[in-house]
């Protein structure tokens, strides 16, 4: 199956692909690094994200506002944390990292204001807030878990659209990231389309294993005949 565009593309993968098939497929092609940490994880079961990412490099700070004489970052409340979100474009995933995880990096008004661009989603390497609020708009959102603590006087964004690694992940600008209950990994840009046709093959070819063990075909057998486990 061929999309005509990146909503064709996200839709196909919200309906037919999960992020263990996804991540199988990148292992068969020596790509055995794309998955996120397992601490990140969706604030609902069933949200599910598929988009492009827009990296943000956030720093932790001990002041909301330094007179920083060399950094004039450091004068603003957030760093470039409010500039980073209104960039988000449709179908982009606003993906943060680069801060220790003891407070919350997303919240009910950041992703309000994502929605209102179309944005896809948010992972951060850190905490959500506002949980009660994010699950009632259902932005998709993956993080560490809930908590309160602000990033006010705590963190800094230093910049977006940048190249981030996140535990040993590379994420740049545009390459897809997929989220759903059971981890997030990072699909290169570059390689999408042969990861995503092979991972749409594997899908597919999975749902023939089920049915043949379900009528009673071995496990062995099945991997003899179909190559799939």
């Amino acid at each position: 199956m061929k999309w005509q565009n990146d909503n064709q593309l996200f839709s196909l993968m919200k309906e037919q692909l999960f992020s263990a098939v996804i991540g199988d497929v990148m292992d068969k092609l020596g790509l055995f690094h794309q998955f996120l940490p397992p601490q990140l994880q969706p604030l609902r079961d069933d949200m599910i994200i598929a988009g492009r990412a827009m990296p943000v490099l956030e720093s932790d700070v001990y002041a909301e506002v330094s007179a920083s004489p060399v950094n004039p970052i450091m004068q603003k409340p957030f760093g470039l944390m409010l500039e980073a979100l209104d960039d988000l474009k449709t179908n982009e995933v606003y993906i943060c990292t680069g801060s220790s995880p003891r407070y919350a990096l997303w919240g009910e008004l950041m992703s309000t204001r994502a929605m209102k661009l179309g944005a896809a989603g948010a992972v951060v390497d850190g905490y959500a807030r506002d949980t009660n609020g994010i699950l009632r708009l259902g932005f998709p959102t993956f993080a560490h878990g809930r908590y309160a603590q602000d990033q006010g006087p705590r963190g800094k964004v230093l910049d977006f659209r940048c190249t981030i690694e996140m535990q040993g992940v590379l994420i740049r600008p545009g390459d897809i990231v997929f989220g759903d209950i059971d981890g997030v990994c990072i699909v290169p840009q570059e390689a999408e389309e042969e990861i995503i046709r092979l991972a749409l093959e594997k899908a597919n070819g999975e749902k023939l294993v089920q049915k043949a063990i379900e009528n009673g075909m071995s496990a062995c057998d099945a991997f003899a005949q179909f190559g799939i486990m």
